[in-house]
Formats: C-alpha cells, sequence, structure tokens
C-alpha cells in the first residue's frame, strides 16, 4: 500500500507518525466486511487503549441474532497491536469507532448494496453493481418517517405468521427512528404487510413495506451485512 494512503488513515484515526500501516476494508468498490464479535470489548473514539470509550461491542442483536458490526478499516499500531474501525449499531444513527481486531471473529464479505427511494417510493437491490431486484415500497408517514442515511441488514427470519402486519419474512437493520413497526420500536426493519394496496406509499411508523411477493423474493438475494442506503 501507498505511503500516502498509510498517512491518510493513520491521520484521520488521530495519529501522525512512523510505524502505523493498514488497509481499507469495505467501500472499495462493491465490498463490504462485516464480522460477529467474540468479546464484549470497548469501542473506542480513536485506535488506542486509554481513547474514550463510545460504547462496548455486544453479542445479540434486540431480536437475540448474532450482532454484526461493519468493518471499515483496519490499522495495525508501532506495537503491533491491530484496531478496526467499525460501524456501530446504536443511537444517534452513524456512529463509529475502534475495536481490537482480536474482539472480532473472521471477516465476511458481501458485493450488495440495498437502496430505498424515500420520494419515489421504490427500492432497488444491487449485486457487484448491477440491479438485480427493484419493487415499490412503502416508507415512514410524514409524522414517524424512515430515516435517511447508511445503515446494514443486521438480521434476517422467516416470521412466525406469514399472512401477518409483516409478512413472511423481515430483515433487521442499523437504523433506529423514534418509533417503527418493529416489535418493541425503535429499530427500522424491511418487511412483508398484510396490506399491499398501501405501497407505494408512506403508511408506515418507520419501517420499509414490501408486497409479500417481492420480499420472497429479496429474502432469497439480500444477505446479512448488506449495506442499506436510505435518500
Amino acid at each position: 500500500m501507498a505511503a500516502t494512503t498509510i498517512a491518510t488513515e493513520a491521520s484521520a484515526a488521530g495519529h501522525v507518525g512512523q510505524g502505523w500501516s493498514g488497509h481499507k476494508l469495505s467501500g472499495k468498490g462493491s465490498v463490504t466486511r462485516w464480522a460477529h464479535p467474540v468479546s464484549v470489548a470497548p469501542v473506542r473514539a480513536r485506535p488506542r487503549q486509554h481513547s474514550r470509550r463510545i460504547t462496548s461491542t455486544r453479542y445479540l442483536t434486540e431480536d437475540s441474532f448474532p450482532e454484526v458490526y461493519i468493518a471499515l478499516r483496519s490499522l495495525r499500531d508501532p506495537k503491533g497491536v491491530e484496531w478496526t474501525r467499525v460501524r456501530v449499531p446504536m443511537r444517534p444513527n452513524g456512529r463509529t469507532g475502534w475495536v481490537r481486531r482480536k474482539s472480532l471473529g473472521p471477516f465476511y464479505k458481501v458485493n450488495t448494496k440495498f437502496v430505498v427511494n424515500r420520494n419515489r417510493g421504490f427500492a432497488a437491490l444491487y449485486r457487484y453493481g448491477h440491479r438485480i431486484w427493484k419493487a415499490p415500497v412503502g416508507t415512514g408517514a410524514p409524522g414517524t418517517p424512515t430515516p435517511g442515511g447508511n445503515f446494514w441488514v443486521r438480521e434476517k427470519f422467516r416470521t412466525t405468521e406469514p399472512g401477518g402486519l409483516y409478512g413472511p419474512f423481515a430483515f433487521g437493520t442499523s437504523n433506529y427512528s423514534v418509533l417503527s413497526d418493529w416489535p418493541g420500536g425503535g429499530v427500522v426493519g424491511i418487511h412483508g404487510t398484510d396490506q399491499p394496496g398501501l405501497i407505494p406509499g408512506r403508511p408506515s411508523h418507520g419501517c420499509i413495506r414490501v408486497r409479500n411477493g417481492a420480499i420472497r423474493r429479496l429474502f432469497r438475494l439480500m444477505p446479512v451485512g448488506t449495506p442499506v442506503r436510505i435518500h
């Protein structure tokens, strides 16, 4: 890797000096890497042992699935300690921090991206930059909007009531809103519906509703760890 790239990464981490090395893990082309935590560890503002603790990693999501952390960059300090910059699923949305590499499991790689256009009322899934799925969607009502930004899929599962409120399949994301259709509220989900006539539109409390036929196809195509862009 070019020395200028390493210097830029070290400077972004708050360090300028000799002995640092690193590389980008996600966001280059269509590649995203993610990992499950293997320990409860501090998430720090900078890649150093005594830096401010933002939060701690956690094993499980709110729905008791293994938690997912997007890995953005890798840095190795002059003492040989390897750090990973991660996206953190927490309020407020958009937080990032640094964890010891040893606190994460193996990296998994995805080449998909899910994009939601709230104004036009549709969503699309891309693989290697090519669209492989598109469907109309329902998003949050004006009083309970679906927050925009960059997020990711943390979990996917078959629901217990295929004909119910959430349809046959659902995905949980890292997006948090004041209120959502998700059990317990707060998490913005992507799920089926028992009211397909309201799609496209803005009928929800924050979640992204998809007609059941389309959510079945999406479930086969979209893996955990997929970046989600809502604009």
